[in-house]
């Protein structure tokens, strides 16, 4: 999974709008990932054709995205990944120093 897309997922844990997601990566990530509208929305297209995220609209005709079930079945697999990369990143540490 690419980092992007591990972040617009991860700001779905509430129903957000594209812009509502842009924003909430920025903030998770100190500013570091500043993703462009362009990316979110190929991203999210991507996202709902696989299944992973539900779309709607809210009553101020906005398009709301929603994390689905089986985009939670792909975050719980993403994190244990990354909780793994962590451990052994952190038990070779000092040998890279």
């Amino acid at each position: 999974m690419t980092e992007t897309a591990f972040y617009i997922l991860l700001s779905l844990t509430k129903p957000r709008h594209g812009y509502g997601i842009i924003k909430h990566v920025e903030e998770l990530s100190g500013g570091r990932l500043r993703l462009g509208s362009g990316t979110v929305y190929g991203t999210l297209t991507k996202m709902s054709k696989d299944g992973l995220i539900t779309v709607f609209a809210d009553e101020e005709r906005k398009t709301v995205y929603e994390v689905a079930e089986p985009g939670k079945e792909v975050m719980r697999a993403e994190i244990g990944r990354l909780k793994e990369l962590h451990r052994n990143a952190a038990a070779s540490e000092e040998e890279f120093q």
